[in-house]
């Protein structure tokens, strides 16, 4: 019985290794950010930046800004 589960163990390790080598994943072209998606970045930052300025002006002396 032992035998038997190691054989099917090795066969199943053989099919997903030649699984794996058949899915070889093909390299993509990374893009460069464009001008809109550069503006919207820093718009969301400085949202954060004004919203941790604002929760910390509503308690002053019990959070300091990092």
């Amino acid at each position: 019985m032992a035998i038997q589960l190691e054989n099917i163990v090795e066969s199943i390790k053989s099919k997903v290794r030649s699984l794996k080598k058949s899915t070889k994943k093909k390299p993509y072209v990374k893009m460069d950010k464009s001008a809109s998606v550069r503006v919207e970045i820093r718009s969301r930052k400085a949202k954060n930046i004004i919203t941790k300025t604002l929760k910390a002006a509503d308690r002053p002396g019990k959070k300091q800004l990092p």
